[in-house]
């Protein structure tokens, strides 16, 4: 575990297996039977329960409990106080902790702040969550989704820009200019596949959001 950084507050239990180069901050707990991937950043008071897996580069914001059951692929982001959860009709009288309903959260999605996710559902790979949304069904790759029930409302590019599909069903991402299609209610980035990371000149942002928005 060469390069792990953790904070003097946090405590990481006795089996708990934890890639190098993760930064574990404040006041957090990794549980015994957690296993948490390369370059992962924990921020303060930070939950990572027996049998979470977290896989390399996610970044998990405050105040975020990631319970047993969930799984998560490389790349997420998981923002301040966002909920997840692993039984559907929780009872404090009533033992389910052999009956976790799993959670996926795919390569690359965002799960912004407050949102919550209710368990047994797959958020799809670079899909957005918008803040304070509740998900209750499954979420497409690239779907952005809003509300309480969070419903589809649209597509976001793998920089977290909107699509906006033409006639033949293409969109470009105004800050890289990968070029999107969308087949049915499949959408896929036609200049880097999805597994790919992406270029060091492409990952770092130089403008905010707002400035790519049209007048």
């Amino acid at each position: 575990m060469s390069d792990l950084k953790v904070h003097h507050s946090a405590v990481v239990d006795d089996g708990a297996v934890i890639g190098e180069g993760t930064r574990v901050w404040h006041f957090s707990h990794v549980c015994s039977e957690a296993v948490i991937g390369r370059n992962c950043s924990l921020g303060q008071n930070v939950l990572v329960a027996d049998k979470a897996v977290l896989g390399n580069d996610v970044k998990v914001q405050n105040n975020v409990a990631v319970y047993g059951g969930v799984t998560i692929e490389d790349d997420v982001f998981l923002g301040p106080s966002c909920v997840l959860t692993n039984v559907t009709n929780p009872r404090s009288q009533v033992s389910r902790k052999t009956l976790y309903e799993k959670t996926l959260i795919r390569r690359g999605a965002t799960v912004g702040a407050n949102a919550t996710i209710v368990c047994g559902v797959t958020l799809g790979r670079y899909c957005f969550i918008g803040a304070g949304s509740v998900v209750t069904k499954n979420v497409p790759d690239y779907g952005l989704v809003l509300g309480n029930p969070a419903k589809l409302s649209g597509h976001m590019s793998r920089h977290g820009h909107r699509l906006t599909f033409d006639e033949s069903n293409r969109a470009a991402c105004p800050e890289s200019n990968y070029y999107y299609e969308r087949v049915g209610e499949v959408v896929h980035c036609l200049d880097l596949d999805e597994e790919k990371t992406l270029p060091m000149e492409l990952a770092t942002g130089s403008k905010t959001y707002d400035s790519f928005k049209i007048p």
